[in-house]
């Protein structure tokens, strides 16, 4: 028998209670996420930025759509390096080669060349979809046992998340505008760094797991070939001879990833040999897939649309100082801290009472909460268009309302999707579930760039659509709670 299976968490060194290797996998994620995070807060402010203050002079369509894009992908590519870890090369090395790639593209911005720039954005996709599915893996294999001490192990490794979300979200916005935009990218870099050295020197106590891949041996041609393909577009692109719309590639890529998101139910409903009950859970997933992309292209507004109202339309000079817009991005992974364990709390308290809402019950909740959150920047966009600059009490308002929306979707649809696929599906599924996510990303890089800075009367209209977008799609999922609920088939 595997000595891994053999074994459970309660073996080797601890601390604080729980396995040594966590730590390791603590500080990696959250030096991860300090770059990505850190990265993002300044991203769509660089690309929009005038070429005069050191910019790319980019329109603010277009920058929001390379921004959609860009953050979809991260979550696009998550399948394909789970895949990678499970077929070629483990989770651990995974973990490493994809550090590196985050580290060399956020290097390549920092660069300060045009063309290096979008090379490096295509490095960090890759390198954060072969990090970011396999360390939570890593998690996993730390708690062969299962049960509550590995819900507790999670609980703690959400917090390394977002602790790095918060940092690198005030840092670096704070680096970029004291030293220059290629200082702001190269903290994410050496964050990067520092989170390789970690891993590296304390890997040692993950023991074998992950070391190896536990999967059936694949071959990489399919890798080879996807590089391949990818290498001739980004060199047809950088040569000029081949014209890129990021606007339309952001369109038709929608369009594709939802015809493969309905493809992918068809075969499960149809096509996948499931049972009555299972077929069922499949009208079920359909539904929070749906509310999951629609949430998403409303929440991502965070680094995209709002990121750029609190730099231009918001009073942020707190005691004398100019406060970077960039830091504002730190609000939402701040109230998450905060308010994560009450939530949790409460819908415990609520589950003891056997009073806890249904799934549909709370993304619908979720998606109103979102909505809320843009019916108070419609009300900040009022006074802008005014001639007026708002306090960032308005933005961190709208933050609170879409962090309790976050915590009221984003946790529960990830482990009602695991209770609700087939046990042989899980994996593919929650594949599936990034798709939602990628979906929605990119959605919301074209919702920000149809709010035309050149037209501010048109401010307040385009929040007030994010309103209804929220609240409609909410009460509908809502009104269809009940039968998605009986959808689920005894899953709870």
């Amino acid at each position: 028998m595997n000595q891994s299976i053999e074994r459970d968490s309660t073996h080797g060194p601890q601390l604080f209670g729980q396995p040594r290797g966590l730590a390791t996998l603590f500080m990696t994620e959250m030096w991860e996420r300090f770059s990505y995070y850190g990265m993002r807060a300044i991203l769509i402010l660089f690309m929009a930025g005038a070429i005069a203050d050191g910019g790319l002079g980019i329109d603010d369509k277009t920058a929001s759509a390379v921004y959609g894009l860009y953050i979809a992908a991260t979550y696009l590519l998550a399948p394909m390096g789970g895949w990678i870890a499970d077929r070629l090369i483990g989770q651990q090395r995974s973990v490493v080669w994809g550090g590196v790639l985050i580290m060399l593209g956020n290097g390549s911005l920092a660069a300060g060349d045009t063309r290096l720039f979008f090379i490096g954005l295509i490095v960090i996709v890759l390198g954060v979809g072969l990090l970011k599915p396999n360390i939570s893996a890593l998690v996993a294999q730390l708690y062969p046992e299962g049960g509550s001490r590995r819900d507790a192990g999670f609980s703690i490794f959400y917090m390394g998340i977002n602790l790095g979300a918060f940092l690198g979200s005030i840092l670096v916005p704070i680096v970029a505008a004291s030293f220059g935009w290629s200082a702001g990218f190269a903290l994410p870099a050496l964050g990067m760094l520092f989170g390789l050295v970690q891993f590296q020197v304390t890997k040692n106590h993950l023991g074998s797991s992950g070391l190896v891949p536990l999967g059936k041996p694949a071959t990489w041609w399919p890798i080879v070939g996807f590089m391949v393909v990818l290498l001739i577009v980004a060199t047809l692109a950088l040569t000029g001879a081949l014209a890129l719309n990021p606007v339309r590639i952001s369109i038709v890529a929608n369009w594709t990833m939802i015809a493969l998101a309905a493809g992918y139910f068809a075969y499960l409903a149809f096509f996948a040999g499931l049972d009555l009950n299972e077929r069922k859970r499949v009208v079920a997933m359909i539904a929070l897939f749906a509310a999951c992309a629609m949430f998403w292209a409303g929440f991502e507004q965070t680094g995209a649309s709002l990121n750029l109202f609190a730099d231009r339309h918001t009073d942020r000079v707190i005691f004398g100082w100019d406060m970077p817009a960039g830091v504002l991005q730190g609000v939402n992974p701040a109230f998450i801290i905060i308010f994560a364990p009450v939530i949790a709390a409460i819908w415990v308290t609520l589950g003891k009472r056997n009073m806890d809402p249904s799934a549909p019950f709370k993304f619908a909740l979720g998606l109103m909460l979102m909505g809320a959150g843009f019916l108070v920047m419609f009300l900040a966009a009022r006074y802008v268009v005014m001639g007026e600059k708002v306090l960032p009490t308005w933005l961190m308002l709208t933050y609170l309302l879409h962090t309790f929306g976050e915590l009221c979707l984003s946790p529960v649809g990830l482990s009602s999707m695991t209770k609700l696929a087939p046990a042989r599906f899980v994996g593919q599924v929650m594949g599936l579930w990034f798709l939602a996510t990628a979906i929605g990303n990119n959605l919301a890089g074209q919702f920000a760039g149809e709010i035309d800075p050149n037209n501010l009367p048109g401010m307040p209209g385009q929040f007030l659509y994010l309103f209804w977008w929220g609240a409609i799609s909410g009460a509908v999922l809502l009104v269809l709670a009940p039968f998605i609920k009986k959808m689920m088939a005894g899953v709870k």
